[in-house]
């Protein structure tokens, strides 16, 4: 059994013991670490459900329900949070994905990859075509930020409701392009362009059963389920999470930097780390860097797009260190990936990057603008 099955199947008991933490009342603390304990096996099941039943439709519809659901639980999170007010909460966990994804997952794929090995190749291409379209994703989510920052630098603060209004405006501008942008990377890699991706399909479909296509009813079930149970304990957590973490001392924004983003991507790290270990370095890439980009081009703009039915609005401003956060994120990860070659050394670069930019959210996170 593999390591990403055993957590799946073990950590499952975490699901009726957060429902009794909740129904008996044990406390803020026990629903959750009981919550944030389920949502790890539920999002590792939710994605092998996506996974199993990409390879049961075929190459062409697979893809496009890997491209709709592959986030499915770093969103559901976030709408949950959204819903419930936490508003800076929801905007850090966008910049922890960031950072999470292209450091923390692609780190560790590099180190434990390269344990053992010279080094490791991969398709540059692939990881040339994210990293443009994930660093024009990025700007295009920052570029609010910048105005609000030049704003409120310039203007003393006179005409804040204004000034507010014009940035939901531009947020949801930028969260329409956004889309549309996500709309012809679809078209791209499933159409125009589907033979670049082509070895990390052949080995996603080659380590499936060898080859034999799942059954289609079973891993629906699973599908459904695993959401309608994710849906739960994100209730769960998100009710609890604020009393919690403030009692720990930790801020919102190092909650939604580096927690949420830990949850919600578990079952992709495991995968991404598993692939480079088996030496699958472009399956590994793809989804770190996919992953990324899907919430850059899909999860960000639902989110700026649902936010005003939620009641709770969320614009596309964030402070100076989230800007510097998400900017080092991109660019070490593309200065590392671009040449189609990875080691252990530059595991480790990653990692360290990510750790320093962590650890900066929770020294300075007090007293950050």
């Amino acid at each position: 059994m593999t390591p990403r099955n055993a957590i799946a199947f073990g950590l499952l008991v975490m699901v009726p013991l957060s429902a009794l933490a909740e129904t008996l009342h044990w406390g803020d603390g026990a629903v959750f670490a009981t919550s944030a304990l389920a949502i790890i096996p539920l999002a590792i099941w939710l994605s092998t459900a996506t996974e199993e039943l990409a390879i049961s439709f075929g190459p062409s519809i697979g893809a496009l329900l890997n491209a709709v659901f592959g986030n499915a639980t770093e969103l559901i999170i976030a709408l949950t949070a959204l819903k419930a007010g936490l508003v800076e909460i929801v905007k850090a966990s966008i910049t922890g994905t960031v950072m999470a994804n292209l450091l923390l997952a692609l780190g560790l794929s590099m180190l434990v990859g390269g344990i053992g090995r010279s080094e490791q190749r991969f398709q540059p291409v692939v990881a040339r075509v994210n990293g443009s379209a994930m660093t024009l994703a990025v700007l295009a989510i920052l570029l609010p930020s910048v105005g609000s920052l030049a704003s409120g630098n310039l203007a003393g603060g006179g005409d804040g409701g204004v000034a507010a209004a014009g940035r939901e405006s531009f947020s949801l501008f930028v969260a329409w392009v956004l889309l549309a942008v996500y709309g012809l990377t679809l078209l791209f890699s499933l159409r125009t362009h589907r033979t670049l991706y082509a070895v990390a399909e052949a080995d996603s479909e080659e380590l499936a059963h060898g080859g034999e296509r799942p059954k289609v009813l079973p891993w629906v079930m699973v599908l459904l389920l695993a959401t309608l149970a994710l849906t739960y304990e994100s209730e769960l957590f998100v009710g609890v999470v604020e009393s919690v973490t403030e009692g720990f001392g930790l801020t919102a924004l190092f909650t939604g930097v580096v927690l949420l983003p830990l949850l919600g991507g578990a079952a992709e790290y495991l995968t991404a780390v598993s692939m480079a270990r088996k030496d699958k370095m472009d399956l590994s890439v793809s989804v770190a860097l996919g992953s990324t980009l899907l919430v850059a081009l899909l999860v960000v703009p639902l989110l700026v797009l649902l936010g005003p039915s939620l009641g709770h609005p969320l614009d596309l401003s964030f402070n100076l260190y989230e800007l510097v956060a998400v900017i080092a994120a991109v660019v070490v990860s593309n200065l590392v990936s671009l040449d189609g070659r990875s080691d252990w050394l530059e595991g480790v670069l990653l990692l360290a990057t990510y750790l320093i930019l962590a650890a900066g959210f929770y020294f300075q996170g007090g007293s950050l603008p």
